[in-house]
Order: structure tokens, then sequence, then C-alpha cells
């Protein structure tokens, strides 16, 4: 440990005071979803814990942390393993550790650990570019192994997180165009692929995506063809992003979530109780909150004294900016169905305590930006 009071002067304080305003936010969803349960003071003790996660994150220098990161992303790889031997489906995936009541998602955590074992391999490249499009397969490896544990479960939304990341470190260490042109084509084919499996053998498309899972894609499309099923969810979201107009009904007074019209209103679906009652105005807020922390892990992953501070910034970024567009998207039917939690607003404290991990991490990059004299 290096860690000194001198430390705490670049701090970034900014990025503090906005998760505080993004707790009050999420305290008054998830209370005004489920009035009559105590997952709103679940969620403070959750909000408690993470500080407690930052504070922690925050006297070890990160240069330790990237020592060890091959270590952690073992382990990370064994608790993704081991839950096809010891957990128990919910909400049709195998994803959850459960003991004493307490669940954990070890999919949540591998997500950080896998950003610094990626920023920690391209570090050691000292910038070199990569010649060759096979010389990217460290890459693909290391994003990879968890990515095929985690599609799996299966859980398909998180998967397309660890995609995202991979991609934006990618763009952000310079990797050529031409490299990213090949992925595309990849990628192209492969839905191109899946698409005449669906056209010509749905037994076997439906043997690589689970039928649950294609319906809640699909149903962003067009909710009406099953209001009462797959669109159910959904429909009422949109009625409840509608009821708040512009300024809201008022705290308290929507009906969408707490009277159980929209499914898992105080986790996946929280905008739309947030949007009902606090209206186009109150969205706008937390959306400028969202802006505004993005901002802030951009302009420390600029401002870092090495690459691999920008590395895991630019995936720290890259995981945020996706998380928030899908999961608010798909509540006003933009994005596709796929079960992604807001950041620090959705209740859960797995996603909760990771993205304090994540926070941490930053703060911790930010706070040593500068090399302090006279230590």
């Amino acid at each position: 440990m290096d860690f000194s009071k001198k430390h705490l002067k670049y701090l970034d304080y900014w990025m503090i005071a906005i998760i505080i305003f993004l707790a009050i936010f999420s305290y008054l969803g998830i209370s005004s979803a489920k009035p009559e349960s105590t997952y709103g003071t679940k969620q403070l003790i959750f909000y408690g814990l993470g500080f407690i996660v930052l504070i922690g994150v925050l006297v070890i220098d990160y240069e330790m942390i990237s020592q060890y990161t091959y270590f952690f992303y073992g382990v990370g790889l064994v608790l993704l393993l081991g839950l096809f031997f010891f957990a128990d489906v919910t909400k049709g995936i195998v994803g959850w550790y459960e003991v004493g009541g307490i669940k954990f998602q070890p999919a949540e955590v591998m997500k950080i650990i896998t950003i610094v074992t990626l920023a920690t391999y391209l570090q050691k490249r000292e910038d070199r570019p990569f010649e060759r499009f096979i010389d990217l397969y460290p890459i693909f490896l290391i994003i990879g192994a968890p990515l095929i544990l985690i599609l799996l479960q299966p859980d398909l939304g998180t998967g397309l997180v660890f995609i995202v990341i991979m991609f934006s470190i990618m763009l952000v260490y310079g990797v050529s165009l031409r490299h990213f042109a090949i992925l595309f084509s990849i990628g192209a084919a492969g839905i191109f692929g899946l698409g005449l499996l669906y056209q010509f053998k749905q037994e076997v498309f439906f043997k690589i995506i689970e039928k649950y899972q294609w319906l809640r894609l699909t149903s962003f499309i067009d909710p009406t063809r099953d209001p009462l099923g797959t669109g159910y969810q959904l429909i009422q979201s949109l009625i409840a992003v509608g009821k708040g107009t512009i300024i809201g009904v008022g705290l308290g007074n929507g009906t969408q979530g707490r009277d159980n019209w929209v499914p898992e209103a105080h986790t996946d679906f929280i905008f739309s109780v947030l949007a009902e009652e606090f209206g186009f105005i109150g969205s706008s807020l937390l959306l400028l909150l969202f802006f505004l922390l993005i901002y802030r892990v951009v302009r420390i992953g600029i401002e870092s004294k090495d690459r691999f501070g920008t590395y895991v910034s630019a995936g720290m970024v890259g995981m945020l900016v996706f998380t928030i567009f899908e999961n608010i998207g798909m509540t006003i039917s933009l994005m596709p169905i796929t079960g992604i939690p807001l950041p620090f607003i959705s209740y859960g404290g797995s996603a909760l305590l990771t993205n304090f991990l994540s926070l941490g991490i930053i703060l911790n990059i930010g706070m040593r930006r500068k090399t302090l004299m006279f230590e």
C-alpha cells in the first residue's frame, strides 16, 4: 500500500457526489415500486457496503491490483464453471450462488476482472500494433473464456456486455479498422447463419437460443402481437413512461410498479417507475447524472499516468454506456429485452457492489494520476 493523505487531493469528489444522487434515485424508485417491502432499505444497506468496498479499493495501489489480475481471472473462471454444478436455475439462468439466503452472481464481478486482465495484457505489449488479425487471439481468449461460460448459463445480455468491453478497449488501444471490419464481417456472417437456421431449421435454432429468450428479444418490435404474454411487460412499461408526461404523477403516486402491472419494476424495469413518477424532467436529470458519470470516467482515463489506467477506463466506459443504453432502451421499446440492470439504480447486491468495485478502481487510477513528491 502506498496510500497517503496527499492522494485525497486528487480524489474525484464530483464522481462520489454523482453516486450519492444516483443512490437517492435508486431508493425512491425501489420504494415506489415495492412500497410494502424492505427492498428500499436493503438497497441502502448495499450502498453502505458498496462504499466500504470503494474505500478498500482506494487504499491499494492499482498497480498492485494489476499484478494479481491473472490469479483473480482464474478464480473468476472457476466460479463461473462451478455454477453448472452447485447453482440452481433462477429466472431461466444458472447464474447465482445462494448461501444463507444471500445471492451472488459471479458474472458481474467477472466483467471487472476481465477489463483489468485485458488492460494488463495490452499494457505489456507497450503499444506494439497488431499486424495480423491472428495476432489478436490473446484478446479473444481473455474475453472468450468467460463469455462462453456466461452464454451457456444462458445469459445473452451479460454476454453482450463482454463483447462491448472488448471493442471499447481495442478501439482505444488502436487496433486497425481493417481488423474491426473482419470482426464485424464474422459477426454479420454469424447473424446471417442464425437467420437461415431460424427460417429453415428452427429445431436447431432453438437449441442455440432458448425460445423464451428469442421471444423476449423480438417482443420489442411489436409487443401488441402477444399483449398478455411476451409483450405484456413492455406494454405496461410504455404505459408507465407515457403517464409521466413532463413532470410526472408525483413521488409515490405511480401505479404501474406499485400495483405490479410492470413485472420486475424494482430491478430491470426501474426506469419506467422513475419515468412515471418524475416525468420527462426527472428522467432527463437521471440521464444527466449518467452522462456526468461517464464524462468523469473518460477524463480520468485521459489523464491516467499509464496506459493501463486508460484501458481500464475505456472498458468501464463501454460497459456503462452499453448497460445504460440497453436498459433504458428496452423499457421504451428501442432495444430488445435482455434483463440487464440499470447501473446504480436497479435493486440487487451483486450488480451494485460490482459497480462500486469498478468505481473504486477508476477513482484509484484518478487519485494516483500524478506522482507524489516527498513521500
